[in-house]
């Protein structure tokens, strides 16, 4: 349990702060909601450390709840030393910027939405690092995306947050789909999606010829998401979100997860030439390409991001090295670069708060005005720089070492040049980051006067130096065994090689090129100025405009083929979804044998026979009526009553009463919707056309009744049906067949629908809330009624009989929800019942009258239908059975006797409140407009006659 209430807190901590509501809509306040989401996220950490002594000393903790078996997906958790290290970062950082970016944001700020999405992502980055079910890992890793494309584009006024928002989600959701396809592929090779067994076949894996196919895909996901070269382009345009964002999910968390994925699959992927030359070569070219632009860029983010690319870029080299030492340096370096770029973040959202600009060319001479952000700006810099006593010193010079035992096809100096120019780079623009901003002279022309904020602002990231100093300093003491247990855990062997975190490691090669690199970079900040020029002047291709012009080409291409296919015309469409089906059926009839069904057939009884003429007649006359919608709806109306007649006759009451309540529901909105609409429109189509029409339709019509014939006609062997009808009462705890079946047996498929009804209903409202205004409002105000009206909008008669039915109605609802587990009902019809009660007193009294008495939020009523459901599916996993497995027991009552009381009952509940929902979100949007094209007045009355007049005055 102790891992998925760690897994679950952050995401009940997103509905925590949504519950609480935001700053902007009126509820709490930024500094409420960002304790919210920190009380969480630190209740998780504390989680995680209380196991954290027993996991680094070698303990493995795993939990298994059963999904969705058939395809083998569980959710399955398990923490060891290396899901500890990264879910200590996310929770830990996670805390920090939590607390920061309550005293970041302003009041104005959607506070409620900013930490809600922030807690949503941080549950999915927990999600991808307790994953013990590869399958289950990659629902986190598109959760990723998606959170982080709400963040990145959290300010969506502005242009530069939506595009990048938008190029975020491109690249990474592109990455991720082809990592699906490697994951998949992985599996299969391996005979199994749970990791912990895949860790274990090395040989089986590389020996597969699926593998090369299967680790370019695995590595394509993987460098997406960590911004490697040549996908390195939408990390700094993610800037564009606020800097809480970009010091959590660009330093420490997010861009991490593709090197998280590689250091979790290197025991099974890594030590083959192919590994190699893929993972080590794309590292280094980004580590080198990412410094240099990093060298010239002006705005401190984007300074920062590049410094980020680069340092991802450095980590997957080490990692492509595929030796057990250059892991052991990528785990130390994870460490270092999440603490000094975290601070760096917050530090350069410090300054851009306090003197009111990012860009380094209005910056300058700062140590004096703000001298605690000063001095851990100076700290977190100088550990990126490589600098001593530092920790991202110590791990700098163990990659140069490790550098230098590696050669690149068979040249011994190749790397260790590349790695050399590549950390003379980073000491470069990391110099240029401490002197443009706090050292130099000092400026006049601030845009604000800089000052050092409040412990809120300075608190989180001094925290993070402190860490930064503490481990250059002692980095046996305050890392020494993490480093160990997570190697440990990455190269899967207890026998590491020997080293020693050390300040000192000797007069070596790598001291050599550590102190030419800062040397170096030293020079180059001399002489940046210069260097600038030269760069300026390199006919560099820029990839956001390589990106932008291909994404133009596929939309254009989209556009051609779309326009192609898409006309507008839902005739032409129909007609060829229709030929292709029939055209199917032909040569699926054509291409195998035929023989008569065996089954006998029963008499059809006259009751039947007339039922299926009147179906029939109504049938013809839906389609003769064409011109007249009025007419059409009755008929249509009648197809339907004499379907559900139909269901009576064959014994299923249940889909009888669904088929009438539904019947019921949407007749009464398509009135709504056809009193806008022409009463006798124009032919729809030539008579041509519609002989034309009318022959595909009959033979896909026959083409369909022999299909239904010879199934019926043949003998069912061993349906799936005798299952439910055996297992319904003992398993499933009902009589009603269909009802169990629906919650339980098939609920997956119902927690669908509902979904699908509840998406259904947002969009009709997405959709009409439109129509009131532009172009479309303006022909809804100029419309005429084709018909004469009623001079009496609410008639007393209907109103009275509203009223009367109202209680009963609902009495009704209640009542077929109730026993829907052993008798016909269930939620679904009670849901529909309760609707057509509430849609009753709509249309007698006006929508105003009923609206100004409803209490309740129809998007809430959808929202909560779906989470009721959600939940029950959920509460199953933490008894260990698959997702949405019900649960039953009976007991007596006083004075009642032996009741049943089912999960299933809390399933029904959400999809009843996702019908009335749906519904009722439909009904106010076709009625809004309505009242918009009838100018129509509110009323006050339910009904026309007001008893407050006197006597004889008309109302």
């Amino acid at each position: 349990m102790d891992l998925l209430t760690i897994a679950l807190l952050p995401f009940l901590g997103a509905l925590g702060v949504a519950l609480a509501g935001g700053a902007t809509g009126g509820g709490a306040s930024r500094r409420v909601n960002g304790a919210i989401a920190g009380g969480f996220a630190a209740l998780a950490l504390a989680l995680v450390l209380l196991r954290a002594p027993g996991v680094l000393g070698g303990e493995v903790i795993a939990e298994r709840y059963r999904w969705i078996p058939a395809l083998g997906l569980d959710a399955s958790f398990f923490l060891d030393p290396l899901g500890l290290l990264f879910a200590g970062l996310i929770l830990g950082i996670g805390v920090l910027v939590i607390a920061y970016a309550s005293f970041y944001l302003s009041d104005r700020e959607d506070s409620g939405r900013f930490f809600a999405f922030l807690m949503l992502f941080q549950g999915a980055m927990l999600g991808i690092v307790l994953s013990d079910n590869i399958l289950f890992m990659l629902v986190f890793w598109e959760m990723t995306s998606l959170s982080s494309f709400l963040l990145i584009g959290f300010w969506g006024h502005k242009a530069e947050g939506r595009q990048g928002a938008r190029m975020a989600l491109a690249v990474t959701g592109g990455g991720g789909l082809v990592l699906i396809g490697g994951m998949v592929l992985l599996g299969t090779i391996a005979g199994t999606y749970d990791l912990t067994a895949i860790l274990g076949q090395r040989e089986a894996v590389q020996a597969s010829p699926l593998y090369p196919v299967a680790l370019v895909l695995i590595l394509l996901g993987c460098f997406t998401k960590s911004a490697q070269f040549p996908f390195h382009f939408w990390l700094p345009h993610a800037m564009a979100a606020p800097t809480p964002v970009s010091a959590y999910l660009h330093s420490a968390t997010m861009v991490k997860a593709g090197v998280f994925l590689m250091a979790r699959l290197w025991p099974v992927l890594a030590g083959t030439d192919l590994w190699f030359y893929l993972v080590a070569t794309t590292g280094v070219v980004t580590m080198v390409v990412a410094a240099a632009i990093a060298l010239f860029k002006d705005d401190l983010k984007g300074l920062l991001a590049y410094s980020t690319v680069s340092h991802l870029g450095l980590l997957t080299m080490l990692l492509g090295f595929g030796t057990k030492m250059a892991a052991v340096v990528a785990v130390f370096h994870i460490v270092n670069h999440a603490t000094f770029k975290a601070a760096l973040f917050m530090n350069a959202g410090i300054v851009d708060h306090d003197a009111g600009t990012r860009d380094l060319k209005r910056l300058g001479g700062l140590i004096g005005l703000m001298p605690i952000a000063g001095v851990s700006g100076t700290i977190a810099g100088l550990s990126m720089a490589g600098i001593p006593p530092l920790n991202g010193f110590i791990s700098k010079e163990m990659m140069l070492e490790e550098a230098t035992h590696t050669a690149w096809a068979g040249i011994p100096w190749l790397l260790p040049v590349a790695v050399t120019l590549g950390s003379l780079l980073s000491a470069a623009y990391s110099l240029r980051y401490v002197h443009g901003v706090y050292f130099g002279p000092r400026r006049e022309d601030y845009p604000r006067s800089p000052h050092d904020p409040g412990i809120g602002l300075w608190g989180p990231p001094a925290v993070l130096v402190a860490l930064v100093a503490l481990i250059g300093l002692f980095p046996t003491t305050f890392a020494g065994s993490l480093v160990e247990s997570v190697s440990r855990a990455v190269v899967q062997d207890e026998n590491l090689p020997y080293y020693y975190l050390s300040l000192w490691h000797g007069f070596t090669l790598a001291l050599l090129m550590s102190v030419f690199a800062v040397a170096g970079g030293a020079v180059l900040l001399w002489r940046h100025g210069p260097a600038e020029r030269v760069w300026r002047g390199l006919p560099l291709p820029v990839a956001k405009r390589l990106f932008d012009t291909g994404i133009e080409r596929l939309v254009g291409a989209s556009r051609f083929v779309t326009d192609g296919i898409h006309t507008g015309s839902l005739t032409r469409t129909l007609f060829v979804f229709f030929l292709a089906a029939l055209a199917l059926g032909i040569e699926g009839m054509g291409a195998g044998e035929h023989a008569a069904g065996t089954r006998a057939t029963l008499p059809a009884s006259p009751v039947a026979v007339i039922a299926w003429a009147i179906l029939v007649a109504g049938a013809v006359a839906v389609v003769l009526s064409e011109t007249r919608r009025f007419l059409s709806l009755i008929y249509i109306s009648i197809v339907g009553l004499v379907v559900g007649l139909a269901f009576v006759y064959l014994s299923a009451p249940d889909l009888a009463l669904t088929q009438i309540s539904v019947e019921v529901v949407t007749i009464l909105l398509l009135l709504l919707a056809l009193n806008l609409l022409p009463k006798a429109p124009r032919s729809i189509s030539s008579l041509p056309r519609r002989v034309r029409d009318g022959t595909l339709a009959g033979m896909v019509g026959a083409g369909v009744a022999w299909l239904a014939y010879e199934v019926m006609t043949r003998p069912a062997n061993d349906p799936i049906s005798s299952y439910h009808w055996a297992q319904s009462k003992p398993g499933g705890g009902g009589t009603n067949v269909v009802n169990v079946i629906l919650v339980d047996f098939r609920g997956f498929d119902t927690f669908g629908e509902i979904i699908v009804l509840g998406i259904a209903a947002i969009g009709i409202y997405a959709l009409l809330k439109t129509a009131v205004r532009g172009e479309s409002g303006q022909r809804l105000l100029a419309w005429i009624p084709d018909q004469v009206r009623s001079p009496e909008r609410h008639p007393m008669m209907l109103v009275v009989a509203g009223r009367l039915i109202l209680p009963l109605a609902l009495v009704v609802a209640l009542y077929i929800f109730l026993r829907g587990h052993n008798l016909p009902g269930g939620g679904f019809i009670g849901g529909l019942v309760f609707s057509i009660a509430l849609l009753i007193q709509y249309m007698a009294s006006g929508f105003e009258w009923a609206e100004d008495r409803r209490r309740t939020e129809r998007h809430a009523l959808i929202s909560w239908g779906v989470l009721i459901a959600a939940a029950t599916g959920l509460g199953s996993l933490v008894f260990g059975k698959p997702f949405l497995t019900s649960a039953f027991d009976y007991f007596q009552l006083p004075l009642v006797g032996e009741v049943e009381l089912a999960t299933a009952l809390l399933f029904d509940i959400g999809v009843a409140l996702t019908v009335v929902g749906a519904v009722m979100l439909a009904l106010a949007q076709l009625s809004g407009a309505a009242q918009r094209a009838e100018k129509l007045e509110p009323t006050e009355h339910p009904m026309d006659i007001d008893p407050s007049r006197p006597k004889g005055e008309h109302a």
